[in-house]
């Protein structure tokens, strides 16, 4: 069967809701602001710089167990329509306006309620922790959706490393704060730098995975370069990128999207077809890379990971807990 492939910054079928906030459509001042930082990459500004060539190939074994049976989407697909504000908020300006950003050497820094605290290389952070290549749906809260193929490690083992004490009830994640190179920080938009955080057991949950690859080579800059967060039962805002800071707290730490607009964004963030966004339904999603008449398709509960994740929400309202 034929099926026609959307080009990279097809908007036939995107909704306005699906690119900009109302947090910002309301603000004029930051609506310009988004504007200059998301037009340049479509008109060709001085931002505008090709996406890193130097990919490296990385060893991985396929986990089955946690993989869809899905087709993955193109890599075209994955590498050139995606989140990533730091770099403008048009799903094209990550691709277009990432070229500068330098993901090596890399250092993470732990803190917080840990034995094992202090400031790691990325490569010393990973030690001793075996790839995995898991295909992951990934579905954003602006109702469209893709199959990735990525390939990285368990965060709960990683977390198990600098021994989390009692105390530790959650993890907060930091992204690298570099205007000159990710010219998205230079305007308003969110509160920089990009923050968020899941619940201790969430973390520790192997579904969760801190991801340094996808599709069998390192992370390109615009999806997260060198490591970023995959919970694949979450909205996608929740998948941090570029994190510099991993910190295990007592109490909520803040997100970046709660703190921009906390009626639409809630720290849990999981996908939940019976509660809607303020703007739009979460029924029904847009199957990116699909024809015209496959592209739609019904939201399942937990992204299909309810089996996997509902216990961790036991006697939650899901509806006041969003």
């Amino acid at each position: 069967m034929l099926i026609r492939q959307p080009r990279p910054g097809d908007t036939a079928n995107i909704r306005p809701s699906e690119i900009t906030p109302e947090a910002v459509y309301l603000d004029r001042r930051r609506l310009l602001q988004v504007a200059l930082a998301a037009g340049v990459a479509g008109l060709g500004g001085a931002w505008s710089e090709p996406a890193r060539a130097d990919l490296a190939p990385l060893q991985f074994k396929r986990n089955e167990k946690y993989s869809t049976t899905e087709a993955p989407n193109r890599y075209e697909d994955i590498t050139s329509y995606n989140n990533f504000y730091e770099f403008g908020v048009d799903k094209s300006a990550p691709a277009a306006n990432s070229g500068r950003f330098k993901p090596a050497p890399w250092t993470v820094t732990v803190s917080g309620e840990a034995e094992s605290t202090g400031k790691f290389a990325l490569e010393d952070v990973l030690k001793g922790h075996a790839l995995e290549e898991r295909v992951y749906r990934l579905r954003c809260v602006e109702a469209w959706s893709m199959v990735i193929p990525w390939v990285g490690v368990p965060l709960g083992e990683v977390l198990k490393r600098f021994k989390p004490t009692s105390k530790a009830k959650y993890v907060a994640f930091k992204t690298v704060m570099r205007p000159a190179e990710m010219p998205g920080q230079r305007y308003d938009v969110l509160e920089w730098p990009y923050v968020e955080g899941l619940r201790i057991d969430e973390a520790m949950h192997p579904l969760a995975i801190l991801a340094v690859g996808l599709y069998g080579k390192t992370l390109p800059n615009q999806n997260g370069a060198p490591l970023r967060l995959i919970t694949p039962w979450k909205y996608g805002f929740k998948g941090i990128k570029s994190i510099v800071e991993i910190r295990f707290t007592e109490r909520e730490p803040p997100t970046s999207w709660n703190i921009s607009a906390p009626n639409e964004y809630g720290f849990y963030a999981n996908v939940n077809p019976k509660v809607d966004h303020p703007r739009w339904s979460q029924a029904r999603e847009r199957r990116i890379g699909r024809g015209l008449f496959e592209s739609r398709v019904e939201t399942t509960m937990f992204n299909g990971y309810e089996q996997e994740v509902a216990a961790l929400y036991k006697g939650m309202d899901l509806k006041k807990f969003y």
